[in-house]
């Protein structure tokens, strides 16, 4: 897959990511006095870093030879389009007396970080285009 596509779907998979972070976080807010309601958080960039540390060990690694379909293979990478946000459930904490651990103003914040982020992607996104219709037009 060329950069031009690599690039372009991480970002889409990004503001995918950035959509699911701002359900959440407006769930945390809406439910910042409920009793005992334990905030949420996405995780996606660890399993993404995870995921391009696998290829990159694949592309420099040790490579044996399968004989048979049931062998373990090694240093088989672990492709970034099957990473997906997942939802984590925040146990360890309690902010308040009630047993509810989100804070409203911390989850604003990250809401207008979500925001930012997301707008940034929007406009790498749409600069990658306009650096490919540039290329176009010159030909």
């Amino acid at each position: 897959m060329n950069n031009f596509f690599r690039s372009v779907d991480l970002m889409h998979r990004a503001m995918d990511v950035s959509t699911l972070r701002y359900q959440v976080s407006a769930n945390n807010i809406a439910n910042s006095e409920v009793p005992n309601f334990k905030r949420t958080v996405v995780n996606f960039e660890s399993e993404l870093k995870r995921a391009f540390e696998s290829e990159e060990a694949a592309k420099n690694g040790f490579q044996l030879m399968r004989t048979d379909g049931r062998h373990i293979p090694l240093n088989v990478p672990y492709d970034y389009r099957d990473v997906e946000p997942r939802r984590v459930l925040d146990y360890t904490t309690t902010a308040k007396a009630n047993g509810n651990n989100v804070d409203a103003e911390t989850e604003a914040m990250l809401v207008l970080e979500t925001q930012m982020h997301y707008q940034l992607l929007s406009q790498l996104t749409a600069f990658e285009f306009s650096q490919v219709n540039t290329a176009m037009r010159r030909q």
